[in-house]
C-alpha cells in the first residue's frame, strides 16, 4: 500500500521525533536507515518539509522539527503508541500492532481516537 503525501509527512515527522530522542543531532542519513529509504528519497521529503515549515536544516545539515513539525509529530507519535499499545493489550503480537497502529494512527478522525484514548484511560 502506498503511502498518500500527507501520511508520508507525518512519518517523516514522527520519525525525526523518534531519533531526536535518541541521537544527539538528526540528519537525512540517519532518517533513511531509520525507514530503509533512500538518500535521494529522503533529501526530497526534507525538501518538501522544510518548504512546508515543519523542520528546519543548519548548515551541518542538521535537522530539527519547528513548532509546527513537532505538534505534528507529536501528534502522530501519541496515536501511534497509545493504539501500538492497546492492539497488544487485545492479544496481537508487538511486530503486527505497530504496523497496524502506523496504519490506522493517519486515517483516525480526532473523535475517534479520542474515544479510544478515554477507554483505554478508562
Amino acid at each position: 500500500m502506498k503511502a498518500t503525501s500527507n501520511e508520508s509527512t507525518e512519518n517523516y515527522l514522527e520519525t525525526i521525533l523518534v531519533l531526536s530522542s535518541r541521537l544527539p543531532v538528526v540528519r537525512s542519513i540517519d532518517i533513511a536507515n531509520e525507514m530503509n529509504f533512500s538518500k535521494a528519497s529522503v533529501s526530497v521529503a526534507m525538501k518538501h518539509l522544510r518548504e512546508n515549515h515543519q523542520i528546519e536544516v543548519s548548515d551541518a545539515g542538521f535537522i530539527t522539527l519547528t513548532k509546527d513539525g513537532k505538534s505534528i509529530a507529536r501528534m502522530i507519535y501519541e496515536r501511534h503508541t497509545l493504539l501500538t499499545d492497546w492492539l497488544i493489550r487485545l492479544g496481537v503480537d508487538e511486530k503486527t500492532a505497530s504496523e497496524d497502529a502506523c496504519r490506522i494512527e493517519h486515517d483516525i478522525s480526532k473523535k475517534s481516537f479520542q474515544a479510544i484514548k478515554k477507554h483505554i484511560k478508562g
